[in-house]
């Protein structure tokens, strides 16, 4: 696993403060509304929304169902 746990418990979206999933390589935001996807590079995390990537509401559906994650409602 790229990041632990206990980091993963405290790092939240940037934008809007919702909690993330560890998907791979990346942390998706659960935010459903702006559903962003934050690389993780040599095992930390890039949380700048710049260089975010939106995710269609498919994609981000399906990743939020694998890890049977709560959507985020703002």
């Amino acid at each position: 696993m790229p990041i632990s746990d206990d980091l993963l418990e405290i790092l939240v979206c940037p934008e809007t403060k919702a909690p993330l999933v560890l998907d791979g390589e990346t942390l998706v935001s659960t935010d459903s509304k702006t559903r962003r996807r934050y690389r993780i590079k040599d095992n930390i995390p890039v949380m700048l929304i710049d260089e975010s990537e939106v995710l269609s509401e498919q994609e981000w559906k399906e990743i939020i169902d694998k890890h049977g994650a709560t959507p985020h409602e703002a």
